[in-house]
């Protein structure tokens, strides 16, 4: 029997072969061409994507990325992971 956490699920961003991301001011375009789907989104969206783009992340590694490149101060957790369950049901994040 396992312990109460299995294991920490791995965030994948897209394909950048199935994005395309365009800045518009405060928002960011995101067409994502599997679904036909564009997705209009604010900060950190871009900034999440952009930091799992070259390899999957959990959700530790994720606020560890962002601090480095971003300068966070305050990561807020439960913020981030909710987020990222916006951007897994939009289809532009997976898991595994």
């Amino acid at each position: 029997m396992s312990g109460p956490a299995e294991h920490d699920p791995v965030y994948h961003a897209a394909s950048p072969d199935v994005l395309r991301i365009v800045p518009l001011d405060a928002f960011t375009a995101i067409y994502h061409r599997a679904s036909g789907i564009t997705h209009l989104v604010a900060p950190p969206a871009p900034e999440i994507l952009a930091a799992l783009a070259p390899a999957g992340l959990t959700l530790t590694g994720l606020i560890v990325r962002l601090a480095q490149d971003y300068d966070l101060l305050d990561a807020d957790e439960d913020a981030l992971a909710a987020r990222l369950d916006e951007l897994v049901a939009a289809g532009l994040v997976s898991t595994a």
